[in-house]
């Protein structure tokens, strides 16, 4: 099996984030990049249909030089090809899509992989994007998944439970948390990452479809309030919480 792991490199969520100068943008000067999580499940799940079925694993990220700690990452994970579009300037989820499905389809891969979303957009769209490009079925945040030759059952999470879906390959799938429990880098892994060549492809420019106009954090939350320290305060709490707050 070819497989494609579409990974992102992200401000870690423990990271205080600033608005840059800008006020378009993060800014970057003292933030920690990670692999974005849900990524990490798409890595393993094409790593174990790997050492279940035979075949090649990539790893693939758009980006500056800096997505090339990420993909080292996933080659210490155990993938075998790492590749980076090179691209530094800000691209729309369309764009982004775009790039990494012309990759892709000179790839002729049996699945793509993504993480159900990427923590600092979070618009969950670049995978379903990559499937329509392709013209391939997908299946979005999979928690479980059963692969018998072209035939793929797939569990998705949907709102109140989970919903059994039946495809065949080629196809993407975005990995929901659940899926699998990624493995960490062995120190054999991490070593050889640090000398394995990341392959940098050019991709083609794309107009945005989507700008960023603005960005702002969100409004500071009102002080709380002190009604009382006894029953006594109950009458008093209640009006607040009818007249001021009205959730009664």
């Amino acid at each position: 099996m070819k497989l494609i792991a579409c990974i992102n490199h992200v401000p870690d969520t423990a990271t205080r984030v600033s608005i840059g100068a800008d006020g378009k943008s993060i800014d970057r000067t003292g933030v920690t990049f990670v692999l974005n999580p849900y990524d990490e499940f798409a890595v393993e799940q094409c790593l174990r249909l790997k050492e279940k079925n035979g075949g090649e694993v990539i790893a693939v990220s758009l980006g500056g030089d800096a997505h090339k700690e990420t993909l080292r990452k996933a080659l210490a994970m155990g993938v075998d090809k790492a590749v980076l579009l090179k691209d530094d300037s800000p691209r729309d989820s369309f764009a982004v899509a775009h790039a990494l499905a012309e990759y892709a389809k000179a790839q002729s891969p049996d699945a793509i992989f993504f993480g159900k979303q990427s923590v600092d957009a979070d618009d969950a769209a670049v995978g379903p994007m990559v499937a329509e490009l392709l013209g391939m079925p997908s299946v979005t945040v999979v928690v479980k998944m059963d692969v018998n030759g072209t035939d793929v059952v797939a569990e998705r999470e949907i709102e109140g439970g989970r919903e059994v879906v039946a495809t065949k390959l080629p196809a993407v799938f975005t990995a929901q948390k659940g899926l699998n429990e990624p493995r960490y880098p062995s120190l054999k892994g991490i070593m050889a990452a640090k000398s394995k060549l990341i392959e940098e492809i050019a991709p083609a420019a794309v107009p945005a479809r989507v700008q960023v106009t603005a960005m702002r954090k969100p409004a500071s939350k009102n002080p709380g309030k002190i009604v009382g320290t006894d029953v006594s305060a109950v009458p008093e709490l209640v009006r607040l919480l009818h007249e001021e707050a009205r959730v009664i």
